[in-house]
């Protein structure tokens, strides 16, 4: 009986010494924040870990506040939000993806012993689209078309998130570019960033809506109809994905650095618009879609 003790106390110390986590993964409320969230929850148990899921977390500010302290361990981010996050810098950095990475990386290390992993090379960048029938019909190909269009008393009604309406870098900085305005009757807020939101507002023309705040990976853009303006004066920063995480949490697992940096070099524009539109197009599951992917390319068994 005493044998069978002592081996069964040497395997449960075994396994704790080979334990590894639990690492907490959470990600922002949006179709992309929860495909990304669970990806990293998939590899990272499939290597051993145990992971608390909070994917679909909150907003950029929430889930942010709660890196920095502590609450939880990692969360893809975006590299242009380095802009936001570090007003005092030159903005033209953010409109070039390796400097801005660099720059983010080298800030977040300094200033909140926050890590940035490999990003994905695909840019999600904010962006107008317009249903198409008032493109062709208007002749609405870029940002200029539609300051022209407004200005001139064309109706425009927005379906965005209440970060894109009220942050320096999102509406404002379009509208203070291109010189339109629009009034709070001419939107449509959502408290979250799910872009899917705001698609399916305008492709329905609900509430009177016809123009959506996108991501340049969004891939309802095309099914639902939607010509995304181009623009023309490279108002916005480059966002590219990448996962971050508290520099202890890497200092203790390096290996989470290895097994991310594979999975989101192979998130490539049209893969990123291709998996989310099997969210938000097909309504499927971001866990099912991020799961039979990483299984298709071999990054999980």
């Amino acid at each position: 009986m005493r044998r069978i003790m002592m081996i069964a106390l040497l395997l449960l110390a075994a396994a704790l010494l080979t334990a590894k986590g639990p690492i907490s993964v959470a990600s922002k409320i949006d179709t992309e924040g929860a495909l990304l969230g669970n990806i990293i929850v998939i590899v990272l148990r499939d290597n051993g870990f145990t992971v608390t899921d909070r994917t679909s977390f909150g907003t950029t500010s929430i889930v942010r506040r709660a890196l920095i302290s502590g609450e939880i361990d990692i969360y893809p981010e975006y590299t242009g939000n380095g802009g936001f996050f570090f007003d005092d810098t030159d903005p033209e950095i953010w409109k070039d993806a390796r400097e801005g990475y660099e720059t983010v990386k080298t800030l977040d290390l300094e200033r909140n012993s926050i890590v940035w992993l490999t990003p994905a090379p695909a840019n999600n960048t904010w962006a107008l689209a317009v249903r198409r029938d008032l493109a062709e019909s208007e002749g609405l190909q870029s940002l200029e078309d539609l300051a022209d269009y407004l200005n001139r008393g064309g109706y425009i009604r927005l379906a965005a998130s209440e970060e894109f309406v009220n942050r320096p870098d999102a509406l404002p900085s379009f509208q203070d570019a291109y010189g339109f305005e629009l009034s709070g009757a001419q939107l449509l807020t959502f408290s979250g960033g799910d872009t899917a939101q705001t698609i399916r507002a305008a492709a329905q023309n609900i509430d009177g809506v016809n123009m959506a705040m996108v991501y340049g990976t969004d891939g309802a853009i095309s099914a639902l109809r939607l010509v995304v303006l181009e623009d023309t004066l490279g108002v916005q920063p480059v966002y590219e994905p990448a996962p971050i995480v508290r520099e202890a949490v890497i200092n203790e697992y390096p290996e989470i650095e290895e097994l991310l940096r594979p999975v989101f070099l192979s998130l490539d524009l049209e893969t990123l618009q291709m998996l989310n539109a099997s969210i938000a197009v097909e309504g499927r599951d971001a866990r099912d879609v991020a799961s039979e992917y990483l299984r298709s390319k071999g990054f999980i068994d």
